[in-house]
């Protein structure tokens, strides 16, 4: 790792791109904490996979500025890219050769790689993701996440500060799903900036220490994911065997939109103490059998944001 670590791994201002009449990407002012575990979260088409191109230099912005680890892109691209492993729009490997062979092509393409260091190397990442006891399988032999933990070995040929990941989820069954989620907490532990892009909120609830929220192209929020959470209105959960009475109650005290369920009584707290609610409610001769507050989740954090439910079945 680089000793003198810059204070954002990736950091952006207007950044913006456009495909033909789309907005595809608007005014984007990313700031990615080196050490941290970003997830970049919005529904598919939402503009995600074109800022990663555009951040590694692969696209052009029509406007605006950024950064990794500390050097101006793209002009920095030839001394920042050999510490930067990514893996986008999924990977892509020949069917017939092994997983060890496919390594070796990519390492041998890199004019950065040490030729008398490679065959140690690749044995070593394909260690890292898991992979070791499959080195000479054939990739068309792979199932979905042994082929995801490919990719990430080609990104891990090299130490890297920072992983930029696109989807690394994407059409994995559970078991694979765990085992890239493992593998990705696993890295940071090491010290690499992790940036995930995903549409799959409960992966990045699971996995990061900080959020990134896109919406048709634009950063709606980022932050700590613990900040985003707290941006919702804080709820709870009452069970009562009186849920009419509770409901008075509630609504005296100015609860907005207490809701009856079996046995329940749901809503939102807003600045009202839990204390001062169960004392008004036990005042008041309601039976109160459970309070409990209701975490919010990252959807619900989304939700909050943009007026709008999250869409992940594309």
């Amino acid at each position: 790792m680089s000793s003198a670590a810059p204070e954002l791994a990736i950091g952006s201002e207007g950044l913006s791109k456009r495909f033909g009449r789309q907005q595809v990407v608007d005014d984007l002012a990313l700031a990615v904490p080196t050490g941290s575990v970003y997830g970049f979260i919005g529904p598919n088409g939402s503009g995600k996979t074109t800022t990663i191109r555009m951040l590694l230099g692969l696209v052009r912005p029509d406007a605006g500025t950024s950064t990794l680890l500390g050097e101006s892109m793209p002009h920095g691209a030839g001394r920042v890219l050999p510490r930067v492993g990514a893996l986008v729009e999924g990977p892509a490997f020949h069917p017939y050769l092994s997983g060890t062979a496919n390594l070796r092509r990519l390492d041998a393409a890199d004019p950065t790689s040490d030729p008398s260091t490679a065959a140690s190397r690749i044995s070593a990442a394909l260690d890292r993701v898991g992979l070791g006891a499959a080195a000479g399988k054939r990739y068309r032999a792979y199932s979905l996440g042994m082929r995801q933990r490919l990719g990430i070995a080609a990104a891990l040929l090299h130490p890297r500060d920072l992983l930029v990941l696109d989807e690394p989820t994407n059409g994995l069954d559970p078991q694979g799903t765990r085992e890239v989620r493992h593998l990705i907490a696993e890295l940071a532990a090491d010290g690499s900036t992790v940036f995930v892009s995903s549409h799959l909120l409960a992966e990045v609830e699971q996995l990061c220490s900080h959020v990134g929220v896109m919406l048709t192209g634009r950063l709606v929020a980022q932050g700590p994911l613990a900040e985003l959470r707290a941006l919702t209105a804080r709820r709870f959960r009452l069970e009562t065997p009186d849920p009419p009475a509770a409901m008075g109650i509630l609504e005296q005290l100015g609860v907005p939109d207490p809701m009856i369920g079996a046995g329940e009584v749901t809503g939102t707290l807003g600045d009202l103490p839990p204390e001062t609610v169960v004392a008004a409610l036990v005042a008041g001769g309601v039976a109160v059998q459970a309070f409990t507050p209701v975490t919010a989740t990252l959807e619900d954090a989304f939700v909050e944001l943009t007026g709008e439910g999250f869409d992940v079945s594309g």
